[in-house]
C-alpha cells in the first residue's frame, strides 16, 4: 500500500481530466447521459433551420454542464461559494432549463403523436379513462379547486428546491433529494421525446360535453402552458412524478424539521395535483401511473446510492457531493482530507 505522502503527491499532481473523472458524482453522470440523449435526438433529425435552432440551445446546455463539471470537479476553482453557485447552475439549472426548449425539440424529433394509442392502452388495461369519466363533474368550483393545486405545483417545487439546493447542510438529505429530483426530470424529459402527445384536452376535445370554464387559476394555467409549456409533454406525467418525490421524501424524513409538520400538507397537495392532471384533461391514466412509478423508483434508489457515493468520496478523499457556500477553499482538496481518505482505506 502506498504511503500517505505518496498518495497525496499523486493526487495533487494528476492532470485535471483525470481528477475530474474521479471526482464526478453519480448524479453528474445521470445528467450527462440525459444531455447526450437530448442532443443526439436533435442531431438525428434532418438538416433544417429548426434543427439548427434547437442545437444551439441543447448544445449550449451540454457546454454549460461540461464547463461546470470541469471547473468544479476538476478543482480549477478555489473558492467554495463560487464553485457551489456554478455547480448548481450547471447541474440542476440545465435540467430545469431544458424543459423550456422542449417546445421546439419535441415536434422536431418525433413528428407523430401517440394520444390514440395511450387512450386505447388505458381502456384495454384499466377499462377507464379519468378525463372522460370525470367530465360530468366539471363545474366552475371543481375546475378552480383543481386549477389551484395544478398551478400550485410550481410553488410546491420552489419551496423544496430552493432551500435544499442553496441552504441545505445535511449531506445525506440533500443528496437524496437532488438525486431523486434530477433523475425524475431527466427520465421524464427523455421519455417526452419517445412518447409524444397532446393529452385529452386537445386530442379528444370534441368528446367532452362540458368545457372547462374560465376562472382565475385555470386561466393562469392556460397562459403558462401556451407561453412556456412544451405542449407535447404528457408521458410520463411530471406533475405526478415530481410532487410524488416531494411527498415520499418528506415522509421518509418526517423525524427531521420541517418535514415533521409539512409532510401531511405536501401529501395532501400531491394527491390533489395528481387528480388535477386528469380532471383538467392534461394526462391519461397511463401517464400518471408512469410518473408515479418513476418517482417511487428513484426515491427508493436514492438512499442506498447516495450513502454509497458519500462513503466513496470520504474514503477516497474527494470533494463534497454538493459544494457548500463558503469563503473557504474547496473541501476535500487538501492533505488533511486526502490523509483521512488514505487512513479509511
Amino acid at each position: 500500500m502506498p504511503s500517505e505522502s505518496v498518495v497525496i503527491e499523486r493526487r495533487q499532481s494528476e492532470p485535471w481530466w483525470r481528477r475530474t473523472l474521479r471526482e464526478t458524482a453519480i448524479h453528474d453522470f445521470a445528467v450527462f447521459a440525459f444531455l447526450l440523449f437530448l442532443n443526439g435526438a436533435v442531431l438525428g433529425t434532418p438538416d433544417s433551420a429548426e434543427r439548427s435552432f434547437c442545437l444551439v440551445r441543447t448544445g449550449g446546455l451540454l457546454v454549460a454542464f461540461l464547463f461546470s463539471i470541469v471547473l468544479v470537479r476538476g478543482r480549477l476553482l478555489k473558492r467554495s461559494w463560487v464553485a457551489a453557485l456554478i455547480y448548481r447552475l450547471g447541474i440542476y439549472g440545465v435540467v430545469q432549463l431544458s424543459y423550456f426548449f422542449l417546445k421546439h425539440v419535441l415536434p422536431l424529433v418525433n413528428t407523430t403523436t401517440l394520444d390514440q394509442a395511450l387512450y386505447e392502452l388505458d381502456l384495454s388495461l384499466f377499462h377507464y379513462e379519468p378525463a372522460m369519466a370525470w367530465d360530468r363533474y366539471v363545474t366552475p368550483a371543481t375546475t378552480e379547486w383543481f386549477g389551484f393545486f395544478y398551478f400550485g405545483y410550481f410553488l410546491l417545487m420552489a419551496v423544496h428546491v430552493v432551500p435544499l439546493l442553496f441552504f441545505g447542510r445535511k449531506k445525506q438529505i440533500v443528496g437524496e433529494f437532488t438525486f431523486a429530483i434530477l433523475l425524475v426530470f431527466s427520465i421524464g424529459h427523455s421519455l417526452y421525446m419517445v412518447v409524444p402527445g397532446y393529452g385529452p384536452y386537445r386530442a379528444m376535445a370534441d368528446a367532452f360535453q362540458h368545457p372547462l370554464p374560465n376562472g382565475l387559476w385555470h386561466d393562469l394555467i392556460m397562459d403558462a402552458v401556451h407561453s412556456g409549456g412544451a405542449l407535447m409533454d404528457i408521458f410520463p406525467s411530471l406533475h405526478t412524478g415530481a410532487p410524488t418525490v416531494l411527498a415520499l421524501f418528506s415522509y421518509r424524513n418526517r423525524k427531521e424539521m420541517p418535514y415533521r409538520y409539512t409532510w401531511p400538507v405536501v401529501t395532501f397537495c400531491t394527491v390533489n395535483i395528481i387528480i388535477a392532471t386528469m380532471f383538467l384533461r392534461w394526462h391519461y391514466l397511463i401517464d400518471v401511473i408512469a410518473g408515479f412509478s418513476i418517482a417511487v423508483s428513484v426515491v427508493l434508489l436514492s438512499r442506498p446510492i447516495v450513502r454509497w457515493e458519500i462513503a466513496r468520496r470520504r474514503r477516497e478523499g474527494l470533494g463534497e457531493l454538493w459544494p457548500e457556500f463558503s469563503n473557504a477553499p474547496l473541501s476535500g482538496s487538501g492533505s488533511k482530507e486526502l490523509a483521512s481518505g488514505v487512513a479509511a482505506a
